[in-house]
């Protein structure tokens, strides 16, 4: 009975770590043609720099939390089943797409791998922006906000293929 809690808990704090890591990013993503921040937080920094750097860093944490929390009791291996050599779910996924067929959500197939890829970008994206963060002023911040901005840019890359096969995952279930 109480390990069924934890788990209906766990599920839950999943879901909630799943709607901020949504809001945030997209508050994050959507404000960021408005930022204008080089190597440093200016003093007189606008409301848009100074919110995107601190809703930023609670998003690195997120990033972070987030594959932790994905990752628990071997669920790792759903997500990054290259790791441990694991190709058959993939490999029936790609015959079926050219069979027509849509892969199935779960397991350690196409999706998943995807999923797992896009939590291993909004890490990259978490961590460069500390790292830019990190070395404010220096020599070094630029560099680190040209990794931050390409890996943002290939998060926001995977939110688009992550809606389409949100939307293929209804389609199927739908049909069925």
């Amino acid at each position: 009975m109480a390990q069924s809690m934890f788990k209906r808990l766990a599920r839950k704090y999943i879901d909630l770590q799943h709607v901020l890591i949504i809001l945030t990013s997209a508050y994050l993503i959507f404000t960021s043609s408005w930022i204008l921040i080089g190597r440093s937080l200016r003093a007189n920094a606008s409301i848009w720099d100074t919110s995107h750097v601190y809703l930023g860093l609670v998003g690195a944490f997120l990033s972070i939390t987030f594959i932790i929390s994905n990752s628990l009791k071997g669920r790792w291996r759903q997500y990054f089943p290259w790791l441990v050599a694991d190709f058959s779910q993939l490999k029936a996924d790609i015959l079926g797409l050219f069979k027509g067929k849509i892969p199935i959500a779960g397991g350690r197939g196409l999706f998943s791998i995807i999923e797992g890829l896009g939590m291993l970008v909004f890490l990259a994206v978490g961590v460069t922006g500390i790292l830019w963060f990190a070395t404010q002023g220096s020599s070094d911040a630029l560099m680190w906000r040209s990794y931050h901005i390409s890996c943002a840019q290939g998060f926001i890359g995977f939110i688009v293929l992550h809606a389409i096969f949100a939307c293929l995952h209804l389609l199927d279930f739908i049909r069925n």
